[in-house]
C-alpha cells in the first residue's frame, strides 16, 4: 500500500502533528456550519423572522440526526485508524467494507423512520402554529436527504482515519460556496421558500461527498475494495457496531437534552425562538471547533493505540488540551464582543426582545467553553482506547443534568434554566471522565 506523509500520526512531534491535522478539520467544520448559517441568514433576510424561527425551531431535530450520523461513522473511523496504526492492510480493507455496508443499511432505516415521523415530531416539540407549516417543509427535506449526510461523513471519517484531513476541507469550501448560490437561487427567483434552503444544503453536501470519494480513491489504494474484502465480515461488523453505535448514541443523547431546551424555548413564543436560534448558531461555532479537536485526538489516539505507543498518547492528549482551550478562549471573547452583530446577521431589524433572549444565552454559556474543551478531549481519548462504558455513562449524566436543569427549573428561572443547562451538564460529565482517564493512563 502506498503511503503519504499525512497518514502516519504515530511519529513526529505530537503537538505539531495534532495541530497540522486539526486545522483542516476545524476549517472543514466551520464551512459545514456555513451550510446552516447560509440557510438562516438568507431565510431571515429574505423571508423574515417567522421563517427564521421555523428553521430554528426544528434545527435541534436535524442536529440530533446529524450528531448520530457523525458519531456512528466516527466510530468506524476509529476502527480504521487502529488498523492503520497497526499497519494491517487486510484489516483496513475489511474495515472499509464493513463501514460501507453498515452505512447503506443505516441510511435506509434512518431516512424511513425520520420521514414517517415528521408530523409527530412537530407535535412533540410544540412548534408554534404560525410557523409549523414552514418548519415541516424545511425539516422533511433535510431528513429526506439523510443519505447525503451519511455518505459525506463516512468518506470524510475514512480519509481522516488514514491521516488525510485536507481533502474533505477542499471540497467543503467549494460546496459551501455552491450552497450559498443555490440558497439564493431557490429562495429568490424560484420562490421555493424554506424548502429551497433545505434542498440547497442537501445537494451541496452530496456533491462534496462525491468529490471527496473520487480523490480518496485516487490517493489511497486501500479504499479500492474487492469481492474478497466483503467475505467473513461478521467479526469486523461486530467491532464496528460495538464502537460506532455507542458513539452515535452518546452524541444523540446529548441532543435529547438540547431538544428539551428547544421545547421550553418554543413555548415562550416566536421572539424567544428567533433570539435563541441566532444565539445557538453562534454557540455552534465553539461546538464545531471542539468537535474538530475531538476528530483530531480521536484519530491520533486510535493510531497510537493500534501501534501500542501509550506514552505518545499521553503527550498528545496534553497537547490537544492546550490547543483546544486556546481556541475556546478566542471563541468566548469573540462571541461576547460580537453578540449583537451576530443577531443582525440573521435579522434585518431585530427587536429588543429578540436581543434579550440572544444576549442572555451567550453571556451565560460562552465563559464555560473551557469546560466543554475538557469534556471533548477526555471523552474522545477514552473512547479511542476502546473504553465505551465511561463515555456512555458521562453522556447519561449530561442528559439527566440538562433535562433536570431545563424542565425542573423552568418554572422558577424561566429562560435562564435553558441558559445554565449546558454548563451544568458539561461539569457533571467531566467529573466522571477526568478521573477515569488518569486511572487508565496509570
Amino acid at each position: 500500500m502506498s503511503r503519504s506523509k499525512e497518514m502516519d500520526l504515530t511519529t513526529g512531534n505530537p503537538f505539531w502533528s495534532l495541530l497540522k491535522f486539526a486545522i483542516p478539520v476545524i476549517l472543514g467544520n466551520l464551512f459545514q456550519l456555513f451550510y446552516t448559517l447560509a440557510d438562516s441568514v438568507i431565510v431571515g433576510k429574505t423571508l423574515g423572522a417567522e421563517s427564521l424561527a421555523a428553521v430554528g425551531s426544528t434545527s435541534i431535530i436535524i442536529y440530533f440526526v446529524f450528531c448520530f450520523i457523525n458519531g456512528f461513522t466516527g466510530g468506524f473511523g476509529i476502527c480504521l485508524g487502529q488498523r492503520c496504526g497497526a499497519k494491517d492492510e487486510k484489516g483496513m480493507r475489511k474495515s472499509v467494507a464493513a463501514s460501507t455496508l453498515l452505512s447503506i443499511v443505516f441510511t435506509v432505516v434512518l431516512t424511513l423512520v425520520c420521514c414517517l415521523l415528521a408530523h409527530q415530531i412537530l407535535r412533540w416539540m410544540q412548534i408554534p402554529a404560525d410557523i409549523s407549516g414552514e418548519a415541516y417543509d424545511y425539516m422533511f427535506v433535510v431528513l429526506l436527504g439523510t443519505g447525503a449526510t451519511v455518505f459525506y461523513n463516512m468518506i470524510s471519517n475514512m480519509l481522516r482515519a488514514l491521516g488525510d484531513s485536507k481533502t474533505p476541507l477542499y471540497f467543503l469550501v467549494f460546496s459551501s460556496v455552491l450552497n450559498i448560490f443555490l440558497d439564493i437561487l431557490f429562495i429568490v427567483p424560484f420562490h421555493m421558500g424554506v424548502a429551497g434552503a433545505a434542498w440547497a444544503t442537501i445537494l451541496a453536501q452530496f456533491l462534496s461527498a462525491v468529490l471527496s470519494l473520487i480523490v480518496g480513491l485516487k490517493s489511497f489504494p486501500v479504499l479500492h475494495l474487492h469481492a474478497e474484502d466483503f467475505h467473513d465480515l461478521k467479526d469486523t461488523i461486530r467491532i464496528h457496531l460495538k464502537t460506532g453505535f455507542p458513539m452515535g448514541f452518546q452524541m444523540s443523547v446529548m441532543c435529547i437534552g438540547q431538544l428539551a431546551m428547544q421545547t421550553v424555548v418554543n413555548s415562550l413564543g416566536t421572539a424567544a425562538v428567533a433570539g435563541y436560534t441566532a444565539a445557538s448558531k453562534a454557540d455552534q461555532l465553539s461546538v464545531l471547533v471542539n468537535n474538530a479537536m475531538m476528530t483530531a485526538i480521536s484519530n491520533y489516539v486510535a493510531q497510537n493505540f493500534g501501534a501500542g505507543k501509550k506514552d505518545r498518547i499521553r503527550q498528545g492528549v496534553r497537547a490537544c488540551l492546550i490547543q483546544t482551550e486556546f481556541f475556546n478562549l478566542i471563541m468566548c471573547i469573540g462571541i461576547l464582543l460580537l453578540r449583537h452583530p451576530i443577531v443582525r446577521m440573521f435579522l434585518t431589524a431585530p427587536t429588543a426582545e429578540i436581543y434579550h433572549y440572544s444576549d442572555a444565552y451567550l453571556t451565560i454559556v460562552a465563559p464555560f467553553y473551557f469546560i466543554l474543551g475538557l469534556l471533548a478531549v477526555y471523552r474522545t481519548s477514552i473512547q479511542s482506547m476502546q473504553n465505551g462504558r465511561a463515555p456512555f455513562a458521562a453522556c447519561m449524566i449530561e442528559l439527566v443534568m440538562r433535562i433536570a436543569a431545563t424542565v425542573g427549573l423552568s418554572g422558577i428561572l424561566g429562560y435562564t434554566s435553558v441558559c445554565i443547562a449546558s454548563p451544568l451538564a458539561w461539569f457533571g460529565a467531566c467529573a466522571l471522565l477526568i478521573p477515569v482517564y488518569y486511572k487508565m493512563m496509570r
